[in-house]
């Protein structure tokens, strides 16, 4: 895996780093640098070792925090996790990390560094502000030389805002790796299958365990269900699947279908302070489709891009709504939430958002989105994504771009044999019991973009 992500990162710029020096761009590599061959390959585990010891060292001599001067004032900040899947080795010495850190008043910001040196001797040469709760400051582009360098928000085009047309298609693998344990598993991992946006292949499943194919009550997804021995502890398992994704925009919908979306869910229930919200935000609008714009536009209004402190990522509308922070599950949730309090019916879908900037490499965890039905009309949205680039909250109000890739869809999924945890709240990553108490497991999603086949 270290070697996949290393050359991942390689996107960004042997050639950044070697263009002249200006403004939104790095100090040059030496040519010897570049073309130093006594020092041994550096891999991904190196790179992460070595900016985690230069925040802990950083850490250390800052009063517990890592300090950042940004727009006069300084940041105080813990590290709250390194980017495995854009770490980078740009040239023997020359490496690149990104990380996610919060600081002490509550806001989450994405930091970029540049790195000189050898697996055991790394040290910062730069260190830069690239995100506060989700929004970027820079984007990174690519001009015709292959030269890659910073760019303004303002001026990046869709494809640098997240966001391909038409259609995407793609290799994807699904990787994860079990921890050591000592009792009898069960491992639940989720299995895309195709529909009207997308065609997906199953080329392969490498995983332990004895297997079998589940399908939840009342969804209709796919999942793989693992039994799993001590023996396994340790072990990893990868899905490969090519992909055809389309991009969506409004499509049909039966209504008598549709009136199911509009009960209630365990983190999405039935609560006064949602309604009252979703009322007072419709109170003047006709239609469904104006009041489910006027909703979207409330969860930007009050939402912030914020995955800090507990009670955020679980898709919780209430906690939504009364913390008015969160990730991309929180946002839709208190979406779901306020459109079903005023009768426009909502659901919910999870996979991952594949990197529009770049052909290859990782992608930033998983991603979820949302549809609601109004004029007889699934409508895609993405509020969280629109949030964090205003420039397109009218595409995501109405369209979900190609590069996505859905595993599966809906909350409170039901399954035979299901976790001793009850329903599952929604499944992107793997959902591992030992024992019948839950545990983590490290998950990595890879792509390769491939070129269409000529029936796609």
């Amino acid at each position: 895996m270290s070697n996949i992500l290393s050359r991942t990162g390689l996107f960004l710029a042997m050639a950044l780093l070697a263009a002249p020096l200006a403004q939104g761009q790095t100090p040059a590599v030496p040519a010897s640098a570049a073309t130093d061959t006594s020092a041994p390959p550096i891999v991904t585990g190196d790179i992460k070792a070595g900016i985690e010891k230069h925040i802990a060292e950083q850490i250390a001599r800052g009063d517990g925090f890592f300090t950042v001067d940004f727009e006069g004032r300084q940041l105080r900040l813990n590290l709250v996790r390194v980017h495995l899947e854009y770490l980078a080795s740009l040239a023997p010495t020359r490496h690149f990390a990104c990380v996610d850190m919060a600081s002490d008043d509550g806001q989450f910001y994405d930091i970029d560094f540049f790195l000189a040196g050898k697996a055991d001797s790394m040290t910062v040469t730069e260190t830069t502000v690239h995100k506060l709760n989700g929004r970027p400051y820079y984007l990174w582009e690519q001009d015709d030389e292959g030269l890659w360098g910073r760019t303004s928000v303002d001026d990046g085009s869709n494809a640098l805002l997240g966001v391909i047309d038409g259609t995407d298609t793609f290799e994807f693998r699904y990787q994860a790796t079990l921890p050591e344990f000592t009792a009898h598993a069960r491992w639940w991992i989720p299995l895309a299958g195709s529909d009207d946006f997308q065609t997906v292949t199953l080329k392969s499943i490498d995983a332990p365990g004895t297997r079998e194919i589940l399908t939840d009550r009342d969804h209709g997804n796919k999942v793989l269900f693992l039994e799993l021995t001590p023996e396994d502890g340790g072990r990893s398992l990868e899905i490969v699947y090519e992909v055809v994704r389309k991009e969506k925009s409004a499509y049909p919908g039966d209504p008598a279908e549709a009136k199911r979306y509009l009960m209630p869910e365990r983190m999405v229930p039935s609560d006064p302070t949602i309604r009252a919200a979703a009322e007072t935000a419709v109170a003047d609008r006709k239609s469904d489709l104006m009041k489910a714009r006027a909703l979207y536009d409330l969860v930007i209004d009050q939402m912030n891009y914020k995955k800090f402190g507990e009670g955020w990522g679980q898709g919780d509308a209430v906690f939504a709504c009364n913390s008015l922070y969160g990730n991309c599950t929180d946002y839709h949730a208190f979406f779901i939430g306020l459109a079903r309090s005023v009768s426009i019916p909502a659901r919910f879908a999870i996979g991952a958002a594949i990197p529009s900037e770049r052909n290859e490499g990782g992608t930033d965890g998983y991603h979820c989105w949302a549809e609601f039905y109004a004029d007889g009309k699934w409508w895609p949205v993405d509020i969280s994504e629109a949030d964090k680039f205003s420039a397109l909250s009218m595409y995501y109000f109405g369209h979900h771009p190609a590069n996505r890739f859905e595993f599966t869809h809906g909350r409170d999924l039901v399954l035979e044999p299901g976790p001793e945890s009850g329903p599952v709240n929604f499944l992107a990553y793997p959902l591992l019991e030992v024992d019948g108490r839950a545990q983590r497991v490290p998950t990595m999603f890879l792509f390769r973009r491939v070129p269409p086949h000529a029936d796609s």
